[in-house]
């Protein structure tokens, strides 16, 4: 997006920190760069990324945290096996993200109002938590989570998740 989250990301960890931001947009990745400069901020670094491989290093960051994105990605375990890759030992993630109480019907996964909206690429809930864990995230708790709501022919709901990536040496990656 326009880079808010990165800028008080990059606020926060002060000048010996860096944050990173990424987009698929080269005019949001403009945007965020410019409301950087605005601000005096020069540790922030915004990058164009598909979330499925995303163009940042293994084991580069201690945090990931993500508004209501990843549910857009076609592959969301892609995008997870991603997040744990780039994840240092110890690291974790905060993600508020929508899941569907059941599969979204086929007519709404390309609709322009539910892709808006942010929830055609909705997934279960269950479905959603085996991915975190076959990527290999561990200590995984939903912090805050809606009500279901309606949306097309299903309900969904919106939740803040929190996970991290083992600090020991035997674990996956």
């Amino acid at each position: 997006g326009r880079g808010n989250d990165v800028i008080r990301m990059a606020q926060a960890v002060g000048e010996k920190g860096l944050a990173y931001g990424l987009d698929i947009s080269d005019g949001m990745i403009e945007k965020a760069q410019k409301n950087a400069s605005n601000l005096g901020v020069t540790n922030a670094q915004f990058i164009k990324s598909e979330l499925e491989s995303i163009k940042l290093p293994s084991k580069i960051a201690d945090l990931l945290i993500s508004n209501c994105t990843i549910n857009h990605a076609s592959e969301q375990s892609a995008v997870w096996n991603e997040v744990y890759r780039v994840l240092k030992k110890g690291g974790r993630f905060v993600v508020s993200d929508i899941y569907s109480t059941e599969d979204v019907p086929e007519e709404y996964k390309n609709d322009p109002a539910a892709v808006a909206e942010c929830w055609a690429g909705a997934i279960r809930k269950d479905e959603y938590i085996n991915i975190l864990i076959e990527a290999g995230f561990s200590g995984i708790q939903i912090l805050e989570e809606s009500q279901p709501y309606s949306k097309g022919k299903i309900e969904v709901s919106s939740f803040t998740i929190y996970g991290k990536k083992a600090a020991c040496c035997s674990c996956k990656g």
